[in-house]
């Protein structure tokens, strides 16, 4: 009968003290960790829909011949980069890595911006139904990365200011004293600057260059 009592006092108490515990915010920094993680998978979701664009998009444009075969190739190189970096949920708390993931995501950002400057020149490349649809698709998918990102950083914030708060940073120093503040995104140097193309360099037709200038609607010099 007295095991019996003790056990049943054993549960009461359990009862009486488990909302007390998970109302004093023991729970809240790994649920915002959790928010944030999820937020950061929604960011490399939207950035790999933009990377499996990109070879459709410089098959496109290669199709039409343009002179300015430079920058397909950046765009390239750009995108191995790009898809080259990851950054997993465990190393959201690295600085160096995070912004090495940043800089290549940036770099494909500034070539695509680049090529689609050079495309402006070429009516056949604008014209073509599948390069139209293309950019269409582009475009959506660069406006989902902004929102992604603009979501992950506010969920960032909301988890890191949980380790610096009170009563949370109380949890922050012992219970949870691995958790690790998460990197934000942040304006490079790049996105202040929009993207500029040296016709004059890239196309041979311009001054210091060896070859004659195209016509719109005309074929392209021959390579």
């Amino acid at each position: 009968m007295n095991a019996l009592n003790s056990r049943t006092a054993a549960i009461a108490a359990v009862v009486l003290i488990a909302p007390a515990v998970t109302g004093c915010g023991i729970n809240t920094i790994p649920t915002k960790e959790e928010a944030a993680k999820a937020r950061w998978a929604d960011v490399q979701s939207a950035y790999q829909r933009r990377a499996d664009l990109v070879p459709q998009l410089v098959a496109t444009v290669q199709g039409a011949a343009i002179s300015e075969r430079a920058i397909l190739t950046e765009v390239i190189q750009a995108r191995a980069q790009a898809t080259g970096v990851t950054v997993t949920p465990e190393t959201l708390s690295d600085p160096a890595a995070f912004q090495q993931y940043q800089a290549a995501q940036g770099q494909l950002s500034q070539a695509l911006s680049r090529l689609m400057l050079v495309v402006e020149r070429y009516p056949e490349v604008k014209s073509n139904q599948n390069f139209l649809v293309l950019q269409t698709q582009l475009e959506g998918t660069e406006n989902r990365i902004n929102i992604t990102r603009i979501d992950y950083n506010e969920a960032v914030r909301d988890y890191n200011t949980s380790l610096r708060t009170f009563p949370t940073v109380i949890w922050a120093k012992t219970i949870h004293g691995g958790s690790e503040p998460m990197q934000l995104f942040q304006a490079t140097e790049a996105a202040q600057t929009a993207p500029t193309v040296n016709f004059d360099a890239l196309n041979p037709a311009r001054p210091g260059g060896t070859a004659a200038p195209t016509t719109p609607g005309a074929a392209p010099p021959a390579q």
